[in-house]
């Protein structure tokens, strides 16, 4: 696809293409308008418009920063107009810029690349082809169609961000312990970019709306609320998406804590039945040490064997028994203190 398209728009038949920039603007003074259609604009391009069009070098500036916000600025022969789209494949989010000039009798529209090196207004074309009536118009009707694509671009990448949200979440219920919180901080930061996109955007089209600008005929201030009332709709979503990848992470933390805890308590249980079992031997080894078999036959007599050997294994666990169940209660107790001091 070639850098730059030409054509000259007259009140009858459809686009008519043209060499050059200077050829669209000349044939204005016979009929219609002139729309130049730049996919990836250079500096030598648009000074070469300054003086044909009389753009302002700051706006031309604006085209070539990346870092600028959405804004519209009105000089004396034409009105500038700085836009984002959005593109989300692959969970990733590309905002890109677009660029129009809107004058009198021309429409300059300037689409920056992604990084696949495709234009961001690709298509546009056929969309001016097919609503070639409401072109005819004039500037703002033909700056209407393009804004209207771009803001429809909006809309599906939307969608398929809310699409991702939701898989993130079912991931979250379903197995929160090799859940990955870089996802929801990824989608906290990607929703950030679309409200400061969409907080100016909006701006621009109530200025528009409110017929600030003379250059934007009378007849497509009805078409532009129409795209107003889109980005209003689309600024309160990104709202509602952000309040839930907030929700989503707090209640990932909560069933963090909730598995730490439950996996601490399950730790006590097992030291507790260590510490029991521990207990209960304690006095048995006390006693396995000090009266030993060879003493216990000393004691006894080595004839009485048969006797006292059984006498001797049944003490101890007598006394293990006695353990266990004096250990038992006092836990028990404990246990009981514990979940009414808890309530």
């Amino acid at each position: 696809m070639p850098d730059a398209c030409f054509y000259q728009i007259g009140r009858d038949g459809p686009a008519q293409r043209v060499a050059s920039a200077v050829a669209a603007v000349a044939a204005t003074e016979v009929d219609g308008f002139a729309w130049l259609h730049y996919r990836q604009a250079t500096k030598e391009d648009l000074t070469e418009l300054v003086g044909l069009l009389g753009l302002h070098a700051l706006s031309i500036e604006d085209c070539f920063d990346d870092n600028q916000i959405p804004k519209i600025d009105d000089f004396p022969d034409n009105t500038f107009i700085l836009f984002n789209t959005f593109q989300y494949d692959h969970g990733v989010l590309d905002v890109g810029e677009i660029n129009l000039f809107l004058g009198k009798r021309f429409l300059i529209s300037i689409s920056h690349v992604d990084s696949s090196h495709h234009s961001y207004l690709d298509g546009v074309e056929q969309i001016v082809a097919r609503g070639i009536e409401e072109t005819r118009q004039g500037p703002s009707h033909l700056m209407h169609l393009i804004l209207d694509h771009v803001v429809d671009q909006k809309f599906v990448a939307i969608e398929a961000l809310e699409d991702e949200l939701d898989r993130v979440e079912g991931a979250l219920i379903a197995d929160p312990a090799s859940f990955k919180p870089a996802e929801l901080i990824r989608f906290r930061r990607y929703l950030l970019r679309l409200r400061k996109s969409l907080f100016h955007e909006r701006e621009i089209l109530s200025k528009i709306c409110r017929r600030d600008y003379p250059l934007i005929s009378e007849q497509t201030i009805y078409h532009y609320r129409d795209i107003y009332d889109h980005l209003v709709r689309f600024y309160e979503v990104t709202e509602s998406y952000r309040d839930i990848v907030t929700s989503l992470m707090e209640m990932y933390l909560s069933m963090l804590n909730n598995q730490m805890a439950k996996a601490a308590n399950e730790t006590n249980a097992t030291v507790r039945r260590l510490t029991l079992i521990t207990t209960i031997f304690m006095p048995l080894t006390l006693l396995a040490g000090i009266g030993g078999m060879s003493e216990w036959t000393m004691i006894t007599g080595p004839r009485n064997w048969r006797v006292s050997y059984p006498a001797f294994m049944l003490a101890m666990v007598v006394i293990g028994f006695v353990s266990y169940v004096f250990l038992n209660r006092l836990d028990r107790k404990r246990t009981g203190a514990s979940r009414t001091r808890s309530r």
